[in-house]
């Protein structure tokens, strides 16, 4: 079993690797249709497996499309590794799409919704009042 460390030099040496593929490397132009970056890798403490995070811009067709070349690209992904990576075994590697990024936009979308909302109901009451409480509650909680 490798250690800790091992296991994240080998995972970010995949992640850079990939990302190189992806720019130049496969042909194939279902990957093309969606902007694809690799946001994480998780590797296996025992290096035998790849899960490689990816992000894909785009509508859901192409983010489907996109999908379907790079799961059909995995032969090729995991022959290029085992070529450009020293590695005893070259881990299995299976494309995940990673929906963070879009999930991170939809809570600052709402976060910025209640904060534009919030000024309107301050408003019916009284101002420096309020601003004054707030002011209380911010530095009670700095201290």
């Amino acid at each position: 079993m490798a250690t800790n460390r091992r296991v994240s030099r080998v995972a970010e040496l995949i992640k850079r690797e990939v990302s190189q593929m992806l720019l130049n490397g496969i042909k194939d132009d279902r990957v093309g249709t969606g902007m694809v970056s690799v946001t994480d890798v998780d590797v296996s403490g025992d290096l035998q497996h790849a899960k490689i995070y990816v992000s894909i811009y785009g509508t859901e067709a192409a983010k489907a499309e996109t999908m379907a070349g790079l799961k059909s690209a995995t032969g090729y992904v995991r022959s290029e590794l085992g070529a450009r990576v020293r590695l005893r075994r070259t881990p299995e590697v299976i494309f995940i799409e990673d929906r963070s990024i879009e999930r991170g936009n939809r809570v600052l979308t709402l976060l910025n919704q209640l904060k534009d909302e919030r000024p309107s109901a301050n408003a019916s009451g009284d101002d420096e009042n309020n601003a004054d409480k707030d002011d209380d509650e911010f530095s009670e909680s700095v201290t």
